[in-house]
Order: structure tokens, then sequence, then C-alpha cells
């Protein structure tokens, strides 16, 4: 990264704590310098940068959020941001047009030994429920990188601060909390393991006030 970049990374980052108070709590694994899946809810377009931001420096220079590139290619902000300022790992979503296989494009990054920010419901949750079914990307990704652990990380508020349909967000206060890695068995089944991410990132959901 240049020095600009350098520059641009650490303002998104320090926007991005100042307008959410964004913290994350470490709840069943500490911060590691080894190549890892963080995965999480999927509430709005800032998802990504809450927990990009608030990853030790460390780790954030080495962790790259999983994107759509239909979204992220559209204007010369989004794309400078997508890749020069957060490196992104820009995904092709329409089936009949990508060249790139996802999985191989992610399990590249890992291999290179960076770490990935993935959603696995695939889109924005816009519903009522509090988490989307996941998509079987999760348990490829993981056969592909059997030894990698997956990181389950609860994003609680994103959806009040990003409501849909808001130009600007709204200032509240947002917490992060991470989970106990989890790694692919010995022959276990996709939806046995897509069952199990899911499982233990509504684990990770604060209780109702």
């Amino acid at each position: 990264m240049s020095t600009f970049d350098t520059l641009c990374a650490h303002a998104l980052c320090v926007f991005t704590k100042a307008l959410t108070g964004a913290r994350m709590i470490w709840q069943g694994c500490a911060p590691a310098a080894i190549p890892r899946v963080y995965f999480a809810n999927h509430n709005s377009h800032g998802d990504f940068a809450l927990i990009w931001a608030c990853l030790p420096d460390d780790l954030r220079v080495r962790t790259r959020p999983v994107a759509g590139a239909d979204y992220w290619l559209k204007g010369r902000l989004r794309t400078y941001v997508a890749q020069r300022v957060i490196r992104a790992v820009l995904i092709d979503r329409n089936r009949e047009t990508r060249t790139d296989d996802p999985i191989a494009q992610m399990a590249e990054v890992v291999a290179g030994g960076d770490s990935l920010i993935v959603f696995p419901e695939g889109t924005r949750n816009t519903t009522e429920e509090e988490l989307l079914p996941f998509k079987s990307g999760i348990y490829h990704l993981a056969h592909t990188c059997p030894d990698t652990e997956f990181v389950p990380v609860w994003i609680e508020n994103a959806k009040k601060v990003m409501p849909k349909g808001k130009l600007l967000p709204l200032p509240l206060l947002c917490t992060l909390t991470v989970g106990a890695p989890l790694t692919l068995g010995p022959e276990e089944a996709r939806d046995d393991f897509v069952g199990r991410t899911r499982a233990a990132l509504l684990a990770l959901k604060p209780p109702p006030e």
C-alpha cells in the first residue's frame, strides 16, 4: 500500500469507530496472526468495515473482506476503496458471466497467509429473522482449506446504524462478539458443517433486554 492508501485506511477505521463506537469482544478466542475466516451476520453495507476496523492493526493489514464486484466496482471511489484501501476479494456473483471460481479466489488468499471476512447468508438480511439460512459456500471453502479456523463474529446494532433506504448512518453503539474457532471435521457432511457454523454464530447473539 502507498502512504496515501495507508492514510485512507486509517481514516476509514477512525471514522467507523467514531460513528458507531464499535468495540470487539474476543469471547471465544484471542487475536492471532494466522490465516482465519471471520464469518458474520450481514445487515448493512458497512458490516465489513466494522469487523475490519476493529481488528488489531497487525491483523487488519492481513485481513481481506470478500465482497460483490457488481457493487464495489461501480464508481471511482468505491473501486478505489475496494481495491486499494481494504484490498477486498471481489467476487462476480453472476454465475453466467463469471470466469473465476469464487472458492478458488478465496482459497488462494488463505494459502497466501491472509485472513478473510465473509458473510455466509450471501446477502443483507432485511427481514425480521435473526439470521438467514447459510449458503453452502462456507462448507466448500472449509473443504478446500480444511486446516483453516472459521471464527464467528456477531455484529449487534448494525442494522440500526445503517437502516435500509437511509443515505446517512445513525450514531449508535455497535458491539462485535467473537466466538470460538471451528474447523471442518473429518468426513463432516456439508449440511452438518453449515448448520454448525450457523448455530455458533447465533449463540453469540446477546439475549433480549
